[in-house]
């Protein structure tokens, strides 16, 4: 019987500090989102046109490619920009 206590006091203690965990994991996730929600928003309006883009009709005189190459970079940019802003 105080075995079992034993392997449930343990067991305890494992899923509180996991719950601590997921708390401060969270915590700092959503700091960092809150950061910069407005470069994440700009991300994800980025992220939505490519994918449009990368859907649309292939016959568009190329402008339909030129305009997904530029969205990728643009997304490559904002990326970069928040990374840059993390660090500094």
């Amino acid at each position: 019987m105080l075995q079992n206590r034993s392997h449930l006091a343990g067991y305890l203690r494992i899923g509180v500090m996991l719950f601590i965990g997921l708390l401060l994991g969270s915590a700092v996730t959503a700091y960092a989102f809150e950061r910069q929600p407005h470069m994440q928003m700009a991300l994800g309006a980025l992220n939505r046109a490519a994918a449009q883009l990368n859907v649309a009709q292939r016959d568009k005189g190329g402008h339909r490619a030129a305009a997904y190459n530029l969205v990728e970079q643009a997304i490559g940019q904002v990326r970069a920009g928040i990374a840059f802003d993390n660090h500094h």
